[in-house]
């Protein structure tokens, strides 16, 4: 199921830098970026850490969730507090669209 959400682009209070373009929600330049990088992993597997070492902030993880272009893929016992997400096909779609 797909869920369009409309953006106020003059409110200065963006939620994780989300576009809308043409009516469809597309994934911010941070979420794009990461969910890019499930394209090569098996199974769409989403990393922990971007190219520099640094974690991926919660806030992009948990607003790519939220639209359905990542989803949690299984919990990770050392780090609880750390989502294990692969990306879905509703988010492969995102990134097709642009």
């Amino acid at each position: 199921m797909s869920t369009v959400v409309l953006v106020d682009t003059k409110s200065s209070k963006r939620d994780a830098g989300e576009v809308e373009v043409k009516g469809e929600l597309h994934p911010s330049a941070a979420q794009r970026a990461w969910l890019m990088r499930g394209l090569s992993q098996p199974g769409g597997k989403l990393p922990l850490f971007d190219e520099s070492g640094q974690r991926i902030s919660p806030r992009t993880i948990q607003s790519s969730i939220e639209h359905g272009w990542a989803e949690p893929w299984f919990a990770n016992p050392t780090k609880p507090d750390w989502l294990v997400c692969k990306l879905t096909e509703l988010g492969r779609a995102a990134l097709r669209r642009r």
